[in-house]
């Protein structure tokens, strides 16, 4: 199984990283945009840096290439992803795919569903938030898994 691991550089990437010990297992790479800790992260892993589209039209573009030419070289099997908004497009084109998507909601979201949750909810095989508060707001599919820290 090829893992893709996929998230925003800073916070998103460091609960991306409590996952170490279920990924390591696997072949896998990461999927994030270029940031001092998403490329001291590229010194001893595969990193793939796309395009952060920050709601504009012609960044998304470049982003829908980058992530295709990715999934279509690597072609991995599961995308994992803590978010944020700069692997929309990734999980997406990965769906059509026919490849599977594990979310993981954000630790700082205890009360209100994210932007980036609330896109990836309908196409996510595997739906976690990680506090019993936030039970309820997505619908059945969500899974209260506890916290990744």
């Amino acid at each position: 199984m090829k893992i893709c691991l996929a998230c925003s550089a800073g916070g998103h990437l460091t609960e991306v990283l409590q996952l170490a010990l279920v990924y390591k297992k696997y072949d896998h790479f990461f999927i994030t945009f270029k940031r001092k800790d998403s490329e001291d992260l590229s010194k001893t892993e595969r990193v793939y840096f796309i395009t952060d589209p920050k709601r504009n039209i012609i960044k998304l573009l470049k982003n829908i290439k980058e992530s295709i030419t990715i999934l279509l070289r690597e072609k991995p099997d599961v995308i994992i992803t803590t978010g944020a908004g700069v692997v929309i497009p990734t999980c997406y084109i990965a769906k059509i795919l026919g490849k599977k998507i594990i979310f993981i909601e954000s630790f700082c979201r205890i009360f209100e569903k994210s932007f980036t949750g609330r896109l990836i909810y309908p196409i996510a095989g595997l739906f976690l938030i990680q506090w019993k508060e936030l039970s309820g707001k997505y619908g059945r599919k969500a899974i209260h898994a506890g916290p990744v820290f």
